[in-house]
């Protein structure tokens, strides 16, 4: 029913002038869904206070309400045609009453990790964008008929909802950085496999789909005591976003996995200036995947102590700074990263291995990002013993990734085996750091165990690099451009 509903109202906001993209689809799917959500968790909480003898108070005020202004009920529990708003009264309501009401949770919330200051951050960030209030209206109505009371309920929608984060990637590349390849979140979540009290941090948080897998992960790691739930949901994940929309689409995606106020915050991760940085600001655990290929101004670069534009070297700087002694961090970064000859690679790469020890490289193949075409590595390093060792491994398909055959668990399956005891095979072998160039501590992913075969590529192989190549080249001259 879910996946019907949601293929139903992108059919409605596709027809709407507001909307003229996949991303508008989901950032208005998101709010209106939020609210439906809202709604059912306030009934949850009533019923619970209820049934221990306690008064409930609303969160949101009488005239707010879901069963007020969207769905109001007739005696049959059926939609109230003759209170239900619709057409210019309704946008008149959303956008001049609504809205405005939503956003003032923000400044009247007790603290920033309350789910009413969470309502606040989300309508002060976005805003209505679906012009005809006919449109609205029926989107109301299917966004009604969901439910979100069971925990069947809420799996089956946090699925269908990554579904749309995914399918927003697909759409272009302004949706692809959105999307990290779920099968390998998990196998990175397995490998760094965090524990209860640890804090885990995301500064380029996306839809939060590592902050995602975490408590997933976490929350199936053993039974959980009142106290062990209550550590999740307020003091575990943590997250920074810049642009607006893949900050309400993280929040979003974290409140249907069931955390209710997210610790995501809304700002320039890059803006913060290292020195800055105390004790009392480091986590546990990083996950991330930055975006790369992009640049960014000289003022940001102040910041970091080794100077590039390039965006994932300084996420890099920031991630290894913001960790604890004896933190773990899993990190996916472009596979040039470890044989770049620029100074500021060199010197990134020599602080890692001084500062970290960098166990484990994960080299992926081509196409495991569908849409970006570069090929990608994911960093596994402790912070506070120098590295010693670096066991590579190398993900060898017998297929070529894409759109229609994407990146699967099994996939990874041989990886996280082998791992545990850094043995060697066919497609991983270890590396001393004593045996590297001590000038440029090239990194490259040479695997001696297998024999290079001159074969041809397909012309299929051939365009997927063409493509990819070109779509890269058009992200630096974004890149460049917005710099301008």
């Amino acid at each position: 029913m879910f996946e019907q509903t949601f293929k139903n109202i992108d059919d409605i906001l596709h027809k709407d002038a507001g909307c003229g993209s996949e991303l508008d689809y989901v950032e208005q799917t998101s709010w209106i869904l939020f609210l439906k959500y809202l709604d059912d968790l306030e009934k949850d909480r009533a019923t619970a206070a209820e049934l221990t003898g306690k008064s409930y108070s609303p969160i949101i005020a009488a005239d707010y309400q879901w069963n007020v202004w969207a769905a109001p009920k007739d005696t049959e529990g059926k939609l109230d045609h003759h209170r239900a708003q619709t057409g210019d009264d309704l946008l008149d309501f959303v956008n001049g009453k609504l809205f405005p009401y939503l956003k003032r949770f923000k400044q009247s919330a007790d603290s920033a990790d309350t789910i009413e200051y969470k309502i606040g951050e989300i309508f002060s960030e976005l805003k209505n964008r679906i012009q005809s209030g006919y449109n609205l209206r029926e989107i109301i109505n299917r966004i009604d008929e969901l439910r979100f009371r069971t925990h069947a309920e809420k799996h089956e929608m946090s699925h269908l909802y990554e579904d749309k984060i995914k399918n927003m990637g697909n759409a272009g590349r302004n949706g692809g950085e959105y999307y990290t390849p779920r099968p390998l979140i998990t196998t990175i979540v397995k490998v760094v496999a965090p524990t209860i009290g640890d804090k885990i941090y995301d500064g380029a948080v996306g839809s939060a789909g590592f902050l995602c897998e975490a408590f997933d992960y976490l929350k199936h790691s053993k039974a959980l005591s009142s106290a062990e739930t209550e550590i999740l949901q307020k003091r575990t994940f943590y997250g920074k976003e810049k642009k607006s929309l893949a900050y309400i689409i993280g929040i979003m995606n974290m409140i249907l996995h069931g955390v209710e106020a997210p610790n995501i915050i809304h700002t320039n991760t890059l803006a913060e200036n290292l020195a800055d940085i105390q004790e009392k600001d480091r986590y546990d655990i990083v996950l991330a995947n930055p975006p790369f290929g992009g640049k960014e101004r000289a003022e940001v670069q102040q910041n970091f102590p080794i100077k590039t534009g390039e965006t994932a070297s300084l996420f890099l700087q920031h991630f290894i700074k913001s960790m604890k002694a004896g933190g773990k961090a899993g990190i996916v970064i472009k596979n040039t990263f470890l044989s770049n000859t620029d100074n500021a690679s060199v010197a990134l790469r020599k602080s890692l291995l001084v500062s970290c020890n960098l166990h484990t490289v994960l080299d992926l193949p081509g196409g495991t990002f569908t849409g970006a075409g570069v090929k990608t590595v994911v960093l596994f390093f402790e912070k506070g013993k120098p590295t010693r060792n670096v066991w590579f491994y190398q993900l060898n398909l017998d297929r070529n990734l894409g759109k229609t055959n994407p990146l699967n668990e099994k996939d990874l399956a041989d990886f996280v085996t082998l791992q545990k005891t850094f043995a060697e095979s066919a497609n991983s072998w270890t590396v001393n750091v004593a045996d590297i160039d001590q000038s440029t501590f090239d990194l490259s992913v040479k695997n001696p165990n297998k024999k290079e075969e001159a074969a041809l590529r397909s012309p299929h192989a051939i365009l997927e690099e063409m493509k990819a190549l070109d779509e890269e080249s058009g992200e630096i001259l974004s890149s460049i451009l917005e710099l301008l």
